[in-house]
């Protein structure tokens, strides 16, 4: 008898649990809207209408169906960033340098490098320090060329807020233009027999750009750079002490972490 119980018992809990298996999503949303059918709200001014049956229940489902997960954005404000990136010298916008009094000797093919660490103060400020290493050459001058490596600091400028919020939901801007104004020190030489070199001040640096939001915390940043060199002269047997005007265009990727 024993046996014959046991037998009868598990064929029960097999039957119970198919019938749970069968439990579908949409048994459970037919039982919510009968139950809301049942217990309608009942105001407590009587001129004020009360949910049709089952009004609620389609409002929640019609409201869940309606939310779309790609919408819905969770921004934590990150308080540094990494940038690395390069670019070319302007030549048109950059002073020909001195060749023993006789010759201005043109920039081409110059290029320059950047790596910098920066704090995001607020949704429109931040403050960098990078270092940049610069290298000049020369239109019909192959064996000339001038090194820049300078550490500086600058203050950025955003002209739009980074990330917007609309009620609950916040949304990041694609394109942030910006500006930025700094100074730089370091070191420069110009290659060569007489060639200038010592110290040198880029005072004032200033940037002027756009920066693309690829994700949350990572964009690229296409700026025009223009710096004001004060340094022991420009080129070969050049005039000791002056002001040479340099512009570059850089490009760069700013990691936000």
């Amino acid at each position: 008898m024993k046996k014959i119980s046991y037998a009868i018992s598990l064929t029960a809990v097999l039957i119970a649990s198919n019938a749970f298996a069968e439990y579908s999503d949409q048994k459970f949303k037919g039982e919510v809207l009968t139950g809301l059918d049942i217990a309608t709200v009942q105001t407590v001014v009587e001129e004020e209408p009360t949910p049709a049956p089952g009004e609620l229940g389609v409002a929640v489902y019609e409201t869940a169906d309606a939310v779309n997960p790609d919408d819905m954005q969770m921004f934590i404000p990150t308080s540094m960033y990494v940038r690395m990136g390069g670019g070319l010298n302007l030549g048109f916008l950059t002073d020909s340098a001195d060749y023993f009094g006789s010759t201005r000797a043109t920039k081409s093919n110059s290029y320059t490098t950047q790596i910098g660490l920066g704090w995001n103060l607020s949704s429109y400020v931040r403050t960098e320090i990078d270092f940049q290493h610069m290298t000049l050459n020369f239109k019909d001058m192959p064996k000339q060329s001038a090194n820049y490596n300078t550490v500086g600091g600058t203050l950025y400028f955003d002209f739009a807020r980074r990330y917007v919020q609309t009620g609950d939901i916040t949304k990041r801007r694609t394109f942030v233009p910006f500006m930025g104004l700094g100074v730089a020190f370091g070191a420069y030489g110009f290659q060569g027999a007489n060639g200038a070199d010592g110290a040198v001040i880029a005072a004032p640096r200033a940037t002027l750009g756009l920066n693309i939001a690829l994700t949350d915390l990572i964009g690229v940043d296409i700026a025009y750079q223009y710096q004001m060199m004060i340094g022991n002269g420009f080129g070969w047997d050049a005039s000791n002490g002056g002001v040479n005007s340099i512009s570059n265009i850089i490009a760069s990727v700013r990691a936000n972490f």
